[in-house]
């Protein structure tokens, strides 16, 4: 596949290459707070290596893309869909910039309406949707920027730095996204 191309950025596929990238932000607290749980404990160069090899290798429930410098092809970051469910057509978006820099730049923000119009239009999902820690306001900012809708709290949902708090569920419509976009 042809790689994605914005105005600063473009999205492209992993490579074997993208390790050393990769394991600058893996074990890194400031950038994986509000990630995943895939990033509790401190991760090793094989578990990094592993998690890289199956994205090279591929999934029917995920599609995901290396955020890249767009002359350059440096890696950023990443961007990809987790949990896509065929039959009702959706799936879960996760995001991660690899430096703390690069952040409120507008590379996320272009990385995911890069990777919704991909998602809408190639791959004809119809809802994404996605989990955010409510003091992430940088986060929500960019998510609201792409048009994702507040949807709703779990409540004590995520434990961090020694205490409970809720997670939000934001998501984007095919056609909320294809009415801001056009």
């Amino acid at each position: 596949m042809a790689h994605i191309i914005g105005s600063r950025i473009m999205l492209r596929e992993y490579r074997k290459e993208d390790l050393p990238a990769i394991r600058k932000w893996v074990n890194n607290y400031e950038i994986t707070k509000n990630l995943s749980d895939a990033f509790l404990y401190p991760m090793t160069i094989e578990a990094t290596e592993k998690r890289l090899n199956g994205k090279l290798e591929g999934k029917p429930d995920m599609q995901g893309f290396v955020i890249a410098d767009k002359e350059t092809e440096e890696y950023l970051g990443q961007v990809d869909l987790f949990s896509i469910d065929w039959k009702n057509r959706n799936a879960i978006l996760g995001i991660v910039l690899a430096v703390t820099s690069d952040q409120n730049k507008g590379y996320g923000t272009e990385s995911i309406k890069l990777m919704l119009n991909f998602a809408f239009q190639q791959m004809n999902l119809y809802r994404i949707q996605l989990h955010v820690n409510p003091k992430n306001a940088i986060a929500i900012h960019c998510y609201e920027k792409c048009g994702f809708q507040h949807e709703g709290r779990l409540r004590s949902h995520r434990f961090t730095e020694g205490e409970y708090g809720d997670d939000l569920i934001m998501g984007i419509l095919r056609h909320e996204f294809l009415e801001l976009n056009k």
